[in-house]
């Protein structure tokens, strides 16, 4: 199968719960390196009573989160065929899915993403590659992050690899050796401020920007004994709800001033990552919009070159890359590295379902 010319649709739906980014993508084999093209991609927006269903997972009964599992696969399936039947010169090989993290817990053995791979294969009349982290987790890795085999591969010519998602996270590479770790919490906690502002986030970081930087928080954001640990390790949105939140609830603040030491906080801890280097870090997911943060970025930084791409890049690099360990699978290539997750070996990770 080696040289073929894939063309596959990856789906991601991120913490963030604003869509699910689709990205129809060209994957090559050059015969020295692996070559892309996002061909076509756009974010489908969540309705209302979908995000609403999103924030309630965790607290749902198991009968509820299966059923609700099946239900949203069949709902992505729907979404693929309908995009296919709007796109007929799209030839699709197969569909790359990341799913919906509900539950990351790989100390505990589990990670899961919903989404049902089986119900989407059907409904799309498809095949589908899924549930990609169990794997590695299964051989006691924290699951994640994946992504950092997809800027191995595609973004090698970058010193980092930078996502400002729902999570920031990096990777970077060490005499040969891909790493790569979850920094801190950021789009979520960010946009939950914005909620209560009553938007969904802060454009440009704006609202962030007439903050004031709270030094009291700050310090103790700064203090959380997490950024303390060395790499593998990752983040969930059950450690942020149990030990971050927490934290910003201790301070009867302005929300603005909020976000602006929220930020502050983001900023200095992915500048504590690249002590000690230069060179140009790649810079995608939601996060680079927020131009009030990259400015703090760089001024904690300003010795490296911070590069935000094109907007298609910017927006759906993650799809993009869970298109390509699509390949890496449907290839029987390893798509889970051990120096990235702690794993006890790199594996092959995703089951394939056909309709």
């Amino acid at each position: 199968m080696m040289g073929r010319d894939y063309h596959v649709i990856g789906l991601m739906s991120g913490t963030s719960c604003d869509g699910l980014d689709l990205a129809y993508c060209r994957i090559k084999w050059e015969g020295a390196h692996w070559s892309y093209e996002i061909v076509e991609a756009e974010t489908l927006a969540y309705s209302e009573g979908q995000k609403k269903v999103l924030h309630e997972l965790t607290q749902m009964s198991a009968v509820s989160l299966i059923a609700e599992d099946r239900r949203w696969g069949t709902w992505m399936g729907e979404q693929v065929a309908f995009w296919i039947k709007n796109h007929p010169q799209c030839q699709v090989d197969f569909i790359a899915s990341h799913g919906h993290t509900v539950f990351h817990q790989p100390d505990n053995g589990f990670t899961f993403q919903m989404g049902s791979p089986a119900h989407l294969a059907v409904a799309a009349q498809l095949p589908v590659i899924g549930d990609f982290r169990s794997t590695d987790v299964a051989y006691g890795g924290q699951g994640a992050p994946l992504v950092p085999i997809g800027d191995q591969l595609l973004f090698g010519d970058y010193a980092f690899c930078l996502n400002l998602g729902g999570f920031a996270n990096i990777s970077y590479e060490i005499a040969g050796e891909r790493l790569a770790f979850d920094i801190c919490p950021l789009n979520l906690p960010l946009n939950l401020l914005a909620n209560r502002l009553g938007m969904e986030w802060d454009e440009n970081g704006d609202h962030a920007r007439m903050g004031h930087c709270h030094s009291e928080l700050l310090k103790e954001l700064n203090a959380i004994a997490y950024y303390q640990e060395p790499p593998p390790k990752s983040l969930g949105k059950e450690w942020m709800e149990e030990t971050y939140i927490p934290i910003l609830k201790k301070y009867a603040i302005p929300v603005v001033d909020l976000m602006a030491t929220v930020t502050e906080h983001a900023a200095m801890q992915v500048a504590n990552c690249v002590l000690g280097w230069t060179g140009a870090v790649l810079v995608t997911g939601g996060g680079a919009y927020h131009q009030f943060l990259l400015e703090r970025i760089r001024h904690h930084a300003p010795h490296m070159d911070w590069v935000v791409p094109d907007p298609k890049l910017v927006n759906f690099k993650e799809a993009l890359i869970f298109a390509l360990l699509g390949v890496l699978r449907w290839e029987m290539q390893v798509n889970a590295l051990s120096s990235v997750t702690g794993a006890a070996k790199s594996s092959t990770g995703g089951g394939v379902f056909y309709y």
